[in-house]
């Protein structure tokens, strides 16, 4: 249940290209700074605009005056990047997705609809079609003994050979606010985080995480 194939709709996404041929969606994080600058220059100057080196914004995406795009990085289609907002860069933004107020983004794929509408860091990182991360809800993508990162899959420990890995959000989750997701944690479809979570490991699809001790199926 940690596959690509489980956990995401790839048609909504512009980087449908970088995930195939692969498992695991975290094969993909060496790959998502080289993938956007091959395919920003691919993308046509009547839809986008090349603001600087690196950047490609969609002409019909609203990008606020104080908000920080590094590159490389794309903004598709109807998405908005709000004030203060700092997308350090290797970052795509997808179709109608909304980066909100001081949010942080560093080498991350944002499907299409997805929400981090406040004060969130998402780091090293993909979340699925209209994932929606409550306000201060963070990825942490570094373990605080700087160890490797361990999927902790129920059928049997992955290990990833990853310093940094923060959080794979399938499609349609919803992270209740000031949860943190610790380095490693995978999230299934249409899954639920209770605000205030310290989440770790894999949380199986359709369930509700309220804490490590009480996951329980969606009715």
């Amino acid at each position: 249940m940690v596959a690509i194939k489980d956990l995401f709709d790839l048609d909504k996404t512009i980087a449908r290209e970088l995930f195939e041929g692969k498992t695991y969606p975290w094969e993909v994080l060496d790959e998502i700074k080289p993938f956007i600058l091959k395919l920003g220059e691919s993308l046509d100057p009547a839809e986008y605009d090349h603001p600087s080196e690196g950047v490609w914004v969609a002409k019909d995406a609203k990008v606020f005056p104080s908000a920080y795009l590094g590159a490389p990085c794309i903004i598709d289609h109807g998405a908005e990047v709000r004030h203060c907002a700092f997308i350090r860069g290797s970052a795509i933004v997808g179709k109608n997705a909304v980066v909100g107020n001081s949010v942080e983004l560093k080498n991350v794929v944002l499907f299409d609809n997805v929400q981090t509408p406040h004060y969130n860091y998402v780091g090293d990182s993909v979340l699925g079609y209209k994932a929606h991360m409550g306000a201060g809800s963070i990825t942490s993508n570094v373990k605080s003994d700087k160890t490797l990162v361990v999927v902790k899959d129920p059928e049997g420990n992955i290990e990833t050979g990853r310093k940094k890995f923060g959080a794979m959000l399938g499609d349609f989750v919803e992270v209740g606010c000031n949860s943190v997701l610790n380095p490693g944690t995978v999230v299934g479809r249409n899954s639920n985080i209770y605000p205030t979570s310290c989440v770790r490991g894999v949380i199986p699809a359709n369930s509700i995480y309220k804490d490590k001790e009480h996951i329980v199926a969606k009715k």
